[in-house]
């Protein structure tokens, strides 16, 4: 059975109000909840990024039922994979089977600021490889060294372990990326409604494993206003994907967005108050091959949309 679940945007929100957002959700009929893991917000406008782990520990006490999966972390070069795993694994102590860790390639905008080098597409993919087989080494329990071409774990032990090992979905829109979510994976995360990304996921391997596809919506009272809020506080919904991988700073991303118009936005956005477009862009997403589809909902305004949600939208998934 599909399932809808509600993105955590933690670019815009502060960790108080997440962990309100997510219990919200729960009660709103949200099954799940994908909360993003960044260092600098996409624009300074968005004005949050808190640390992930923090708020993830106060969602799991105020929330019962909600599966929640970070969407998504990067364990490669900010942050050690070996440390990624001591957090995943007390995350997932703390929420037995509801927490699931997403991982991906991650952004230039959040990975330059200890001053490494920002590595090719292609060494991103090999380092990401790496680190999911040190986090899955580590949540083996026992004590574990390796020596590998990226990284180096040298008698390290978790103590803590929750009773299952997290999942791990990959997030991938290309090729390489895909096959390699296929292949190491427990499971696909994208952003794109293409049956392509599925069929080619499917391929590579990753039949029996679910896939997450994430939109983004803007609801408001109108349509004229909807749009407004998600010019200025989304933009980022306008560039293309490959930009948001190479841009370090939020001012570039705001000196690219403002080349754009608001309806450059309207390909990739929802606006409004009319249910039957968000019920039919959820449904793209599922008839592509998507097993569960999350909406990230831009801008202050989250109670309303939750209301319109538990009215207007999920019953007519559940």
């Amino acid at each position: 059975m599909s399932e809808i679940g509600y993105a955590l945007s933690s670019e815009e929100h502060d960790p108080n109000d997440l962990v309100r957002y997510a219990q919200r959700a729960e009660q709103a009929g949200f099954t799940f909840a994908v909360i993003s893991d960044h260092y600098h917000p996409w624009i300074d406008r968005q004005g949050h990024s808190p640390f992930v782990w923090h708020v993830l520990g106060g969602i799991a006490h105020a929330t019962y039922s909600l599966r929640v999966g970070t969407g998504v972390t990067c364990p490669l070069i900010r942050v050690h994979p070996a440390v990624i795993a001591q957090a995943a694994a007390t995350a997932a102590a703390m929420m037995p089977d509801r927490f699931f860790l997403g991982v991906g390639t991650g952004e230039n905008l959040n990975e330059h600021v200890l001053g490494d080098q920002w590595p090719a597409p292609k060494i991103r993919l090999e380092m990401l490889e790496e680190a999911i087989m040190i986090m899955r080494l580590l949540w083996q329990g026992g004590w574990h060294s390796h020596y590998g071409t990226y990284y180096v774990v040298e008698k390290a032990r978790l103590y803590t372990l929750p009773d299952d090992p997290p999942l791990v979905m990959v997030a991938a829109s290309q090729k390489h990326a895909i096959n390699l979510a296929a292949r190491v994976g427990d499971g696909l995360i994208s952003l794109e409604p293409q049956k392509e990304i599925i069929d080619q996921f499917s391929a590579a391997g990753g039949t029996m494993k679910p896939a997450y596809g994430q939109l983004t919506v803007c609801w408001a009272p109108t349509k004229e206003l909807a749009q407004t809020i998600a010019y200025e506080w989304w933009p980022i919904a306008g560039p293309p994907r490959e930009l948001h991988t190479e841009l370090a700073l939020p001012r570039h991303f705001e000196q690219t967005a403002s080349l754009l118009s608001k309806e450059a936005m309207a390909k990739t956005v929802v606006y409004g108050p009319d249910p039957e477009l968000y019920i039919a862009k959820i449904r793209e997403y599922l008839n592509a091959g998507y097993d569960y589809a999350y909406i990230h909902q831009i801008g202050p305004d989250q109670e309303g949309f939750f209301r319109f949600c538990e009215k207007e939208v999920l019953p007519k998934f559940h």
